[in-house]
């Protein structure tokens, strides 16, 4: 059953058809007992990239992981910040954002947006919240010669 039965859920479509066509038991139990519910009790609405929460946090595509993986940009006051999601596991994925990640579904489409993701913030001003990173998980990315570094906030 849901935890939290007044909530609404955002679900991106294209992880939905991903996730629920799966039979391999590692990927498919999580769904039966976590998603599938929320799915059954009519509180979920499937979204895309274009999908707002608000004017000031929206979703941003950040395929690889998974096929429609998102990350969550926030921008308001003249602040922006950016969750990374799933992205990226370690701060040392700012470095060598080519590393493979055995998690990644598409391994070479991971690493093409992992590279785009931190050219487009490196030197931005854009606090990023790893959402694996250990701690400290915040900071920003900085470019640094032919890679990036997470400097920690």
């Amino acid at each position: 059953m849901p935890t939290f039965p007044n909530a609404e859920y955002i679900i991106g479509g294209t992880e939905w058809d991903y996730f629920s066509r799966q039979e391999d038991p590692f990927v498919k139990d999580p769904v039966e007992d976590s998603v599938r519910p929320v799915m059954a009790a009519g509180q979920t609405d499937l979204v895309d990239d274009r999908y707002k929460v608000t004017d000031e946090v929206w979703l941003e595509s950040t395929p690889g992981h998974t096929p429609g993986h998102f990350s969550v940009r926030i921008s308001s006051r003249g602040q922006n910040a950016v969750i990374t999601g799933d992205l990226m596991r370690h701060p040392i994925q700012c470095r060598y954002p080519e590393w493979d990640d055995a998690f990644d579904v598409d391994g070479p489409m991971a690493k093409k947006t992992r590279r785009a993701f931190c050219e487009r913030y490196a030197d931005s001003g854009t606090l990023v919240f790893g959402t694996h990173f250990g701690t400290p998980s915040a900071g920003k990315i900085t470019k640094k010669d032919d890679s990036f570094r997470f400097v920690a906030a």
